[in-house]
């Protein structure tokens, strides 16, 4: 095709039904995102041992996958940014802050107030899923590994978070990539 000149190669897409060595363990396995599933697959590669994704991108996703690289379910929370521009668009007075950690929890000023009670609420929010998850899970040792966006700015404030991979789901597809081309 076309498309396949301009690439210089093979088009793949990635979906539930995809020859990959990872398995989806959920209900309605052609609901899962190609992100999700590439997170899988990436995870089960780099870790190889039972993991809580957290993905940090336009929405909060956490994932389980096992260490063999199964796809148990996970968690889907609003995003950052939908946290923001929901007091922005909600409450009329209140300024349009930058998401960043604050020097302090307490603000002395409304726009510190709004940096602090968004920064801190995602992470004691990503703190708290990942308690409960382990619990359910019964895996208190999964690995929490955070991706995505905001992964670099609110992991070293998560107490779960135990490593940072900005980039695991496009080590996912390339990995998917590689699998699918054989």
């Amino acid at each position: 095709s076309a498309l396949e000149n301009v690439v210089g190669g093979p088009i793949f897409t990635v979906d539930h039904g995809s020859e990959l060595p990872i398995r989806l363990d959920v209900d309605e396995p052609q609901t899962v995102g190609a992100d999700r599933i590439l997170n899988t697959l990436a995870a089960k590669e780099l870790f190889g041992q039972d993991t809580i994704v957290v993905d940090l991108g336009t929405a909060t996703t956490f994932d389980c996958i096992s260490g063999e690289g199964v796809f148990l379910g996970g968690v889907i929370a609003p995003g950052v940014q939908v946290g923001m521009e929901w007091l922005g668009m909600r409450a009329a007075k209140l300024p349009r802050v930058r998401f960043r950690p604050p020097e302090t929890v307490v603000g002395r000023r409304t726009e510190t107030c709004m940096e602090s009670g968004v920064f801190f609420s995602t992470v004691d929010a990503i703190d708290g899923i990942v308690r409960r998850i382990k619990e359910e899970w019964r895996r208190p040792e999964a690995l929490v590994a955070a991706t995505g966006g905001y992964a670099g700015l609110l992991a070293p404030h998560c107490t779960t978070v135990a490593r940072v991979e900005p980039f695991l789901t496009l080590r996912g597809l390339f990995l998917a990539g590689e699998h699918m081309a054989k």
